[in-house]
Parts: structure tokens; C-alpha cells; sequence
């Protein structure tokens, strides 16, 4: 995950990845790992919307100022 990826990108590694700790068929160091990654892909997630969350607020505060214009 060094390259910026999309948050679609995202949140399919980490749904995949959840998916395979699921499974049970991973040693614990396999599924420590793994959960290490689903940390860092569930962080770039919450990242993305929460920067989206801003812009949308923005957006729409903008839209209520030109409502009233």
C-alpha cells in the first residue's frame, strides 16, 4: 500500500482480507499479519470519508449561502 489508491481499492483489500481471517484457515502469525493490513487499509478508508464528509459539508454550506443570496 505504498501508491495512493482509491477507496473502492481500499475497502475491497480490506473486505477480502477480513474474509480470509473469517475463514479460520490461517496460523495466528498468518492472521496477525493480515489484521495488521486490515488495520492500515480500514485507516485509509476512514481517511477517505472522513475528508469527504468535509468536502460535503463545505459543499453544502455554500449551497445554503447561495439559497439566500
Amino acid at each position: 500500500m505504498t501508491k495512493k489508491t482509491s477507496f473502492e481499492a481500499n475497502l475491497a483489500e480490506l473486505e477480502k482480507m477480513v474474509s480470509g481471517l473469517e475463514s479460520g484457515d490461517m496460523s495466528l502469525e498468518e492472521s496477525l499479519k493480515n489484521f495488521e493490513k486490515c488495520v492500515k487499509y480500514y485507516k485509509a478508508c476512514r481517511d477517505y470519508l472522513s475528508k469527504a464528509e468535509k468536502k460535503i459539508k463545505v459543499l453544502a454550506e455554500n449551497l445554503e449561502e447561495e439559497d439566500f443570496d
